[in-house]
């Protein structure tokens, strides 16, 4: 048990500090925006009525989609800043309205004494009204610090560190030691902050000095620990590419880290510590972004965010080019090799030698049973069920795939990849967009169905570099070793040391890197 723990409470300095940071940031300049806008609006009505109509729609927009939306919104910048935007939008809601409340709260009786001894409306304000509603105000403050501090955990895919990195590496490793542990630090931090929050409304409503100092106190040393950096108490063991930070100078790489982006799930966990590996024992400091999505580690790449990173030919030509013909493999593969660098200057260095494709999954029993040799033999089925990354439904391969083989009456079930194979194996669905190199495959008996209309592209795995990096060719020559060295049986071996066997990523690793030096000439 303690040896489960050791990795999250090594990582925990990191995670904590940067949840903290995006929390007690986003809290601090949602108070800065909602305090001032809802005194005014207190008193105009004209402000208060849009003010909280458009601070309403934002809390209204899904908190993953508003942290997705600001990547693109902010120039394809990831990491702390566009978290850091959509979690102060979502702060301002709860304190603005409590604050419009608390102040039209106070009796018209007390503003008119205050007047009649001869304040100014700003000393009326200051001595009489902010003080009776402070209690409710602060009530405002402490929605909104539970509701951003449980939203920061989908800071995540945006590349910014928080304790959703346990939660989303979990979930995508089956660790569920990781998503626990994510769990249980999410909402001790949450009850701590609320906690001393409402010691402060307490010493509001009370006038008990004591009380506001000691919450104050515990707020700043909180806001202080946020602020350490995590390798001052973690200590070299503590950071994930501490591997790589010998040898900075060596190898002509420069001072500058190399940063090696991963999507969310394990096959790129796995990739991106290879890379890691391979581009330390080389010389370079490698920093690592990782649970990234699709969009946005594209995004990420050509903004120079991160430096280089693995994507499928398929997501490319159908999510990026937004291509819905199939000229086959090889001119495929030309064609985004020449867009990838005349519009945005990233260096397709080549493929790794496997594919990872979407192909239809049954269970073997269920192929027997009605059957099923061919896609198109699923519309055969009363009432069909379907089960994809919430991406599929949203491409392109989806559309033919259901227009071709007359699957339109089929219920399509969105869920994360994690779920998807015990799903059709159990039989809550049907079928299911299995990845190809993944070992539950062959583990969870389950069969990849034909597609005679050749509908699903080819899903080379390729190595990208983006264009602030294309300058250092220290990481290409780094890299290229590893082309065409990895085929889809090792790659499926390594995905099942950790799918299947429940190992780290990090055996995994190893395991692949092995088989990729005794294969190579």
């Amino acid at each position: 048990m303690m040896e489960a723990l050791a990795q999250p409470f090594a990582l925990l300095p990191e995670y904590l500090g940067g949840h903290l940071r995006l929390s007690l940031g986003a809290m601090a300049c949602g108070l800065l925006i909602a305090l001032p806008l809802g005194v005014l609006a207190a008193r105009n009505k004209v402000i208060a009525g849009p003010a909280l109509a458009v601070a309403g729609v934002f809390q209204t927009i899904p908190a993953l989609a508003l942290l997705a939306l600001m990547v693109p919104l902010l120039g394809g910048r990831i990491g702390f800043l566009p978290a850091f935007t959509a979690l102060t939008l979502y702060a301002v809601l709860p304190v603005l309205r409590n604050t419009i409340v608390g102040l039209q709260g106070v009796d018209p009786v007390v503003r008119e004494a205050a007047r009649g001894v001869g304040m100014t409306r700003l000393q009326s304000l200051v001595r009489v009204e902010l003080p009776l509603a402070l209690p409710t105000m602060m009530a405002g403050v402490r929605t909104a610090s539970v509701w951003v501090i449980g939203a920061a955990t989908l800071a995540t895919p945006v590349g910014a560190a928080s304790l959703g990195n346990y939660i989303f590496s979990g979930l995508q490793t089956r660790n569920w030691t990781l998503v626990i542990f994510g769990c249980v630090a999410a909402a001790l931090s949450a009850l701590v902050i609320d906690g001393l929050l409402k010691l402060m409304e307490s010493a509001a409503a009370r006038r008990k000095a004591g009380r506001a100092l000691v919450a104050g106190t515990g707020l700043a040393m909180i806001a202080a620990l946020a602020l350490v950096p995590a390798g001052v108490l973690a200590g070299p063991s503590g950071a994930i590419g501490a591997r790589a930070d010998r040898g900075v100078h060596a190898g002509g790489f420069g001072e500058q880290p190399v940063t090696v982006g991963a999507k969310a799930f394990t096959e790129q966990y796995i990739l991106a510590g290879l890379f890691e590996e391979v581009l330390g024992d080389a010389g370079a400091q490698v920093r690592r972004r990782d649970n990234l999505g699709s969009t946005v580690a594209f995004d990420a790449l050509t903004s120079g965010e991160i430096d280089v990173y693995v994507d499928y030919s398929g997501t490319l030509w159908a999510t990026i080019m937004q291509r819905e013909d199939l000229p086959g493999r090889h001119v495929m593969l030309a064609e985004i090799t020449s867009w990838m660098w005349t519009r945005h200057q990233v260096l397709v260095l080549g493929a790794l030698g496997f594919e990872n494709a979407y192909g239809i999954a049954v269970s073997q029993a269920a192929a027997e049973r009605h059957g099923l040799a061919t896609i198109g033999d699923l519309a055969s089925i009363d009432g069909l069920s379907i089960g994809a990354d919430p991406e599929f439904f949203a491409r392109a391969e989806w559309t033919g795939l259901r227009d071709t083989y007359g699957l339109g009456s089929a219920r399509t079930r969105a869920m994360d990849s994690t779920f998807m194979y015990g799903a059709v194996r159990d039989g809550e669905v049907d079928a299911i967009t299995a990845y190809t190199t993944d070992g539950r495959i062959s583990a969870f008996d389950l069969v990849i169905l034909e597609d005679p209309a050749g509908i699903l592209p080819p899903y080379d795995a390729l190595v990208l570099i983006g264009p602030s990096a294309t300058g250092r060719p220290a990481i290409a020559q780094a890299l290229a070793p590893l082309l065409n060295a990895i085929d889809a049986d090792a790659m499926r071996e390594a995905n099942g040391v950790v799918d299947l066997e429940r190992r780290s990523v990090g055996e995994a690793v190893e395991r692949l890197r092995a088989r990729v030096e005794r294969s190579s000439p």
